[in-house]
Formats: structure tokens, C-alpha cells, sequence
């Protein structure tokens, strides 16, 4: 009997264990991003207005230009124009459609709170990154030729701040009423992705330095982590759908 009772008290113990090691760990992660991003912002944003980084930027800046035409892109004309392909997925009305299109899918599935969360989260990060642009008022690089059209502020970057805020959000928030571990992972990584692509593309088109990126993207990674250990915590009080709620769960 002490036998089956001490196997007994392992295997519950290892399933405490388990269950600790898979949902605390991404706690502390989201809390680690956090945090991490916060400061990075603040380290930048201090560095970057007292013209700290300005070296740095006009180095890789012209290092994604012709030495001889800094007019010219580095590579041949189809990378210049994926650079616009991919520099568009950060646009507000690409990123408006893909709020609108995960909020039709959370509705449709009857996720209604997380529909909910969602559509005050993702114009949240928006308007933050708005108020920031306008905060700071730093000059666009002049340097080299625009590739694109500009009409606001350059720090941080909006296009790596949106699409950070906008991609990793939806992609926390959705992974959040996902069960499978493998639908998870592949929406995160498609998130980081497109965030990356997003952000690398306002530099090689010369529209950004390229701090204003790396703040975009600290700052939408923060506030990302934010919004998943809010929706979180709302699931935990039993006011938000869970991880493979069925249509009638809480």
C-alpha cells in the first residue's frame, strides 16, 4: 500500500510540476519582455535625444545604400520593391484590415470578451505609438532619398511599432483560445516574423533610423506582453474565454 501510495504521490507531483513549468514559464517570460522593453525604450529614447546614437544610425544607414548613388538601395530592383511589399504590412489601413479580420474570426467563434479585449487592445498600442511620434518630434533621416512617402514624426517608428503592437497582440491574444501548442508556436512565429520584416524594411528604404525601429519594436513587444498577461489574468477571474473553451464555457 505505501508502494502505490508514494508512486501515486509522484506522479501527482510531476503532473504540479508540469503543469507550474509549462504555464508560469510564460509568465515570467511575458513579464521578462515586459519589463526588458520598457527599459530599452527608455534607454533609447534618453540616448537618442541627447544625439547619443546619431553615428551609429548614419552608418548603417549608408550602409544599406550604393556608395556611389546614395539614391540607390543596395541589390537589384526587385528587393527595392519587396522592401515596399513588406514596409505596406505595417501600414494602418493593411493593419486595420487584420484587426477587423481577427476580430470576425473571435466573434464568428463566438469568443466574445476576447473580441472584446481585442478591439480595445490593438488601437490602444495604436494611439500610444501616435503620442509617442508626436512626444518626441524627431526629424526624419536626411541622409539619404525617402522610398517612401513620410508625413509624421520619425521616433519611434510607427510601422515597427504598429506592427509589433498589432501582429504580436493578435497573436498572444489568439494563441490564448488556441489548445494546441503547434497552433500557438506558429502564430507567434509568424507575428515575429512579419514584425521583423516590417520594421527592416523602413531602414533599407531610408525613411527611419535605425533606433527608431528597435524602439518600435521594444515598445510593441512591451505592450504585446502587457495585453497577453492582462487577457491572462482575465482568464483566471473566469472573464475571458480559455484555451479551448468550448462555445458555451465562461
Amino acid at each position: 500500500m505505501k508502494g502505490f501510495a508514494g508512486a501515486d504521490l509522484r506522479r501527482r507531483a510531476s503532473s504540479v510540476l508540469a503543469w507550474l513549468g509549462q504555464h508560469e514559464f510564460s509568465t515570467l517570460l511575458s513579464v521578462l519582455v515586459l519589463s526588458g522593453g520598457i527599459w530599452t525604450f527608455v534607454e533609447l529614447a534618453d540616448e537618442v535625444t541627447e544625439g547619443d546614437t546619431l553615428s551609429v544610425d548614419e552608418t548603417v544607414l549608408l550602409m544599406l545604400r550604393n556608395p556611389a548613388d546614395h539614391a540607390d538601395p543596395l541589390g537589384p530592383g526587385w528587393v527595392e520593391e519587396m522592401g515596399r511589399d513588406f514596409t505596406a504590412l505595417g501600414g494602418v489601413g493593411v493593419l486595420v484590415m487584420i484587426t477587423v479580420g481577427a476580430l470576425g474570426y473571435l466573434l464568428l467563434a463566438r469568443r466574445f470578451r476576447a473580441a472584446l479585449f481585442t478591439s480595445v487592445a490593438v488601437p490602444g498600442g495604436m494611439l500610444l505609438s501616435t503620442l509617442m511620434k508626436i512626444g518626441y518630434d524627431r526629424p526624419r533621416p536626411d541622409l539619404v532619398p525617402h522610398e517612401s512617402l513620410v508625413y509624421t514624426a520619425s521616433f519611434p517608428s510607427g510601422h515597427a511599432m504598429m506592427s509589433a503592437v498589432t501582429y504580436l497582440t493578435l497573436a498572444a491574444l489568439l494563441s490564448r483560445v488556441q489548445a494546441e501548442m503547434r497552433l500557438k508556436a506558429y502564430l507567434l512565429t509568424m507575428a515575429i516574423l512579419l514584425t521583423l520584416l516590417v520594421g527592416a524594411s523602413r531602414v533599407y528604404l531610408g525613411v527611419h533610423w535605425p533606433t527608431d525601429v528597435l524602439a518600435g519594436w521594444t515598445a510593441g513587444a512591451a505592450w504585446a506582453a502587457l495585453c497577453w498577461l492582462a487577457m491572462r489574468w482575465l482568464q483566471r477571474r473566469g472573464q475571458m474565454e480559455s484555451d479551448g473553451a468550448s462555445q458555451a464555457g465562461p
